[in-house]
């Protein structure tokens, strides 16, 4: 068994956000959703959202946390950011990454394609870059992440199965 293994299993579902300070290994698969993920590694907390649609139609009137406020990425990140910042973790010490929003051929509405535009919306909004993301297309992905590294594994998928000939690739830093 290898360490990896015998980690605490996460699997995060959609409208899901976890945050984390201790060793786990996180599971999600992305379709049109999207996962953007936030690490610090001075301090090893991390964090992980499954966002489904862009924004929430109550963001004008939300006075604070609601039962379905990490099914959008305005929600997600807002939390995410607010949370490190209550750890005193500072928006310049965070690694982000951006995965996920497939879309379907001929969709008149590419809920992934602005899944992925709101994230990167207010990622630069909030003065952050993302050093790898692996976005877009019309597969889905596999996502594995280790919060206490802030490594991630990422696998294609092609019809609800891996694609032939892709394996799991290490996705650290740059766009990829």
């Amino acid at each position: 068994m290898t360490g990896r293994s015998r980690l605490p299993l996460v699997y995060l579902r959609p409208g899901e956000l976890a945050i984390f300070e201790e060793r786990a290994r996180v599971t999600t698969v992305l379709g049109s959703c999207v996962s953007v993920i936030m690490h610090c590694r001075r301090t090893g907390a991390a964090a992980i959202c499954h966002s489904t649609l862009p924004e929430c139609g109550l963001e004008e009137r939300c006075t604070g946390f609601c039962a379905n406020a990490f099914r959008y990425v305005t929600c997600s990140l807002r939390f995410m950011l607010s949370s490190f910042e209550a750890a005193g973790v500072s928006r310049g010490e965070l690694e982000v990454k951006l995965f996920g929003g497939a879309g379907s051929i001929g969709s008149a509405n590419p809920v992934g394609k602005r899944n992925v535009s709101t994230a990167l919306k207010l990622l630069k909004a909030a003065g952050l870059a993302v050093s790898a993301s692996d976005t877009g297309d019309s597969q889905g992905r596999k996502i594995i992440f280790f919060p206490h590294t802030g490594e991630v594994l990422l696998k294609r998928l092609k019809g609800g199965a891996a694609v032939h000939g892709h394996s799991k690739r290490n996705v650290r830093g740059g766009t990829e």
